[in-house]
């Protein structure tokens, strides 16, 4: 039988707390999302997730960044262009987060969850 103590019911695994706190965020997961089909500029990332707003875009891929999920690179223009693409450790993601979107399908009704 489970244990059911102070002890047990404080221990929470350290690696999914990571993720979440910045999965867990809204806009992350769709801004991987469209990440994961190909490198993307700043303004065809912001027309590809509705919704988001600019700055909150900026601030979530400056997350992703400092995360060492993605890589900004600056196009030589003119017209001067701003692209970002998953690094290694971001394209990583793609086999758990196609499982959650799986998931999603099967159990997440459009009436609520489960």
């Amino acid at each position: 039988m489970a244990e059911h103590n102070e002890q047990a019911c404080q221990r929470v695994d350290v690696g999914i707390t990571r993720v979440f706190e910045l999965f867990g965020k809204r806009w992350t997961g769709p801004i991987v999302s469209v990440l994961m089909q190909q490198p993307v500029h700043f303004a065809d990332l912001r027309r590809a997730i509705p919704g988001i707003s600019e700055r909150m875009l900026s601030d979530r891929l400056s997350e992703l960044g400092a995360a060492g999920l993605v890589v900004r690179e600056v196009d030589e223009g003119p017209p001067l262009r701003v692209s970002y693409r998953l690094t290694r450790a971001g394209a990583a993601m793609e086999p758990a987060l196609k499982e959650l979107a799986h998931w999603s399908k099967t159990y997440l009704t459009s009436d609520g969850p489960c």
